[in-house]
C-alpha cells in the first residue's frame, strides 16, 4: 500500500466524500481534495465541505488553503498535490484524491501541455466587457491573473489579451502556465494511479440528490454563510470563488433585489440546483474522456460493497 494512490472521481453528489471516507476507515489512508472550491476558507455549506468530524477522522489536504479573494491554477493544485502526495507516502499511507475539478485530475494524470481549444462563450463576455473598460483594463485584469503574459503584451493588443483571458476564464489556468509539464518519471508514476469512478445509470437519481442537496444546504444555514462572504467588501463576481455553483446564482439575484426571500429565493433554488445539474453533466463528460477508470454503479443498491471490492483489488 506504501506509495499507492486512488483516484476518486464523479458526479457532484454522486457520493464521493462517504465513499473516499469508507475507504480510509479500512486501510491507513489520507485524503487529496481535488475541488476548486474546497480551497476556500468561509465557504463551507455551499461548497458541500467534508464535515469537522469527518476531517478529524481521516486527514485531508488542500483544504481551507486560499481565501475567497485569491486565485488558484491547476498547475498550482499539481504541485500541491504532488507535495502532500509524497507525505502520505512517506508515512506509509495509501493517497486518495478525490473531488470533482476534472480539469485538476487531468492535469494531474498528464499534465498541462495542450492549449484549451476556443470558447464562444467567454470570448463573447471578455469583448462585451472590454466595451464598457476598455482593453487597458483588461490589460490590468489580465496581469492580476497572469502577469508573466501581461508583461510581454502592449495594454491595446485586444486580440492577444482576448485570448490570454479566454484562456484564463476557461480553465482557470494562466496562459503562460500551459506550458507545464510533468517528468517522464512521475508520469509514470501517475499513470499507475487507478482512476475509480461512481457514475450512476439513472440521470434521474442523481438530480434528485442534487436537488435534495441544495435543500440542505440552505436548511444548514448556506444563506448565512452567504450573506458573510456578501458583507465584504472585497469580493466580486470576477472572483472564482463567488463564481462557484450556488454562490454565483445567489450573488447575482442580490445584485438586482436585494434580498434573498420570496420570489428571489425561490429562484435561487432554481438556478442553483439547474447549475448543479449541468456541472454534474460535465464532469461526466470529462469522465467519459477517460476510457482507463473503472465504473462503480453509484445508484446500486450495493455501491458501496463494489465500491470497496474493486479497491481491495487494486491494493
Amino acid at each position: 500500500m506504501s506509495g499507492q494512490t486512488l483516484i476518486l472521481a464523479g458526479p457532484t453528489a454522486s457520493g464521493k466524500t462517504a465513499a473516499a471516507l469508507a475507504i480510509a476507515a479500512k486501510w491507513p489512508a489520507e485524503i487529496v481534495s481535488v475541488d476548486s472550491a474546497l480551497i476556500y476558507r468561509g465557504m463551507d455549506i455551499g461548497t458541500a465541505k467534508p464535515s469537522a468530524a469527518e476531517r478529524a477522522a481521516v486527514p485531508h489536504h488542500l483544504i481551507d488553503i486560499r481565501d475567497p479573494t485569491q486565485r488558484y491554477s491547476a498547475a498550482e493544485f499539481v504541485r500541491d498535490a504532488d507535495a502532500a502526495i509524497a507525505d502520505i507516502h512517506a508515512r506509509g499511507r495509501l493517497a486518495i484524491l478525490t473531488g470533482g475539478t476534472m480539469l485538476y485530475v487531468k492535469a494531474w494524470l498528464e499534465g498541462l501541455d495542450d492549449m484549451p481549444t476556443a470558447d464562444a462563450a467567454v470570448r463573447d463576455a471578455v469583448t462585451e466587457t472590454a466595451k464598457r473598460e476598455g482593453w487597458p483594463a483588461m490589460h490590468a485584469r489580465l496581469m492580476a491573473v497572469d502577469p508573466a503574459t501581461a508583461n510581454r503584451l502592449a495594454p491595446n493588443d485586444s486580440q492577444r489579451i482576448q485570448r490570454a483571458l479566454e484562456v484564463y476564464e476557461s480553465s482557470g489556468v494562466p496562459l503562460s502556465q500551459w506550458q507545464t509539464k510533468v517528468n517522464r518519471a512521475t508520469q509514470s508514476q501517475r499513470h499507475a494511479a487507478a482512476l475509480i469512478s461512481l457514475e450512476p445509470n439513472d440521470r434521474a437519481w442523481l438530480h434528485a440528490r442534487i436537488n435534495q442537496r441544495f435543500v440542505d444546504m440552505l436548511d444548514a444555514g448556506f444563506e448565512a454563510e452567504l450573506m458573510a462572504l456578501r458583507a465584504r467588501t472585497d469580493l466580486t463576481l470576477d472572483l472564482p470563488s463567488v463564481r462557484c455553483v450556488g454562490y454565483r446564482q445567489a450573488w447575482e439575484l442580490l445584485d438586482i433585489h436585494g434580498a434573498l426571500t420570496g420570489d428571489a429565493r425561490h429562484l435561487w433554488v432554481e438556478r442553483g440546483s439547474a447549475a448543479t445539474r449541468q456541472l454534474a453533466k460535465r464532469q461526466l463528460t470529462w469522465l467519459r474522456s477517460m476510457p482507463t477508470r473503472r465504473i462503480v454503479p453509484a445508484d446500486a443498491p450495493d455501491a458501496l460493497r463494489q465500491l470497496m471490492a474493486v479497491v481491495e483489488s487494486l491494493l
